[in-house]
């Protein structure tokens, strides 16, 4: 008898890990996948995988990504995160996933309730709509709350082994995990970068000045500190690591400047639009000093200029 597959979206949170021991425990065949982007990476899930006997497969979709975080169809929630269009995508890309390797449902740790934006019943079946995975999708912590499934019908998983926890206490999680035996699981935390305030203030600025940002973009708003001026943006090193992580994120048409005979901060400045002139670089000298508390009220300051 052909044995069953599923395709679990995993964060290494404790309810994807749950969902993943449920399957397991009905001789599932269990397939857990992260999706990357610029604003999530696996580093929480793997260990997650690891220390609990899963083996995880990454996937890549930070392009795409991308694209919705600059348009997002149904909105962001309090700060720059599209969390409805970001899990349509992931589970669009799951959708595929299944078709093409001959998965026989996809199924998420999502709990009816735990999220009132993004887990309420009315987000639940517009995300399995929108993604085209109506009747193939499985939420196993909830799954007697919600409409059976195309594999519960047909006899691939059985429903009564299925659960219905609904809200937002972790009670009944914290005891299914001792029941599996869960060596380690992260403790809640937002793992994305977008529900990060201050990030998120960032990369509207960023939006608001250049719609057209890309990825290298991104990676640099993670960095230093940061200054406008007109179009121009100015990234101010905070220390030793961050300025050599600037230095190598820098691309063409970028300028880095930094002090030569005193220790401080690198300075990048990238031009949205906007030619480098002396305005500029008057005002990225001064940042420099500003942090730079060697060279702070000296008068022998010499700047190294580079034009990438």
């Amino acid at each position: 008898m052909k044995k069953v597959k599923a395709l679990v979206l995993f964060s290494g949170g404790l309810d994807s890990i749950l969902a993943c021991k449920i399957l397991e425990e009905q001789k599932i065949k269990v397939v857990p996948v992260f999706f990357k982007s610029y604003f999530f990476g696996p580093d929480t899930a793997q260990k997650a995988a690891k220390e609990n006997g899963l083996n995880l497969r990454v996937e890549d979709i930070s392009k795409e990504h991308l694209e919705i975080v600059k348009k997002p169809k149904f909105g962001r929630g309090a700060s720059m995160n599209p969390c409805l269009d970001c899990h349509i995508l992931m589970l669009k890309k799951a959708k595929a996933m299944m078709k093409k390797e001959k998965f026989d449902f996809v199924a998420t740790g999502e709990v009816l309730g735990e999220r009132p934006m993004s887990q309420n019943k009315m987000a639940l079946e517009l995300v399995e709509k929108e993604s085209s995975l109506s009747g193939y999708l499985l939420r196993p912590l909830s799954a007697k709350l919600l409409k059976k499934t195309i594999p519960e019908k047909n006899g691939l998983v059985d429903r009564e082994k299925l659960l219905e926890i609904r809200g937002r206490s972790r009670k009944k999680q914290i005891d299914l995990a001792k029941k599996f035996k869960l060596k380690w699981y992260p403790q809640p935390s937002g793992g994305c970068l977008l529900t990060d305030p201050q990030f998120g203030q960032r990369l509207r600025e960023l939006l608001e000045k250049y719609p057209d940002f890309n990825g290298n973009d991104v990676e640099l708003l993670k960095l230093g500190r940061h200054f406008w001026q007109g179009k121009a943006k100015i990234v101010v090193g905070r220390n030793h690591e961050e300025n050599l992580k600037i230095k190598k994120i820098a691309k063409k048409g970028d300028v880095l400047i930094e002090i030569k005979n005193y220790p401080g901060p690198v300075a990048l400045v990238r031009n949205y639009n906007q030619k480098f002139g002396q305005k500029i670089l008057k005002e990225t000298k001064f940042l420099i000093l500003k942090y730079a508390k060697k060279a702070r009220g000296k008068q022998n300051v010499k700047f190294k200029l580079v034009k990438v």
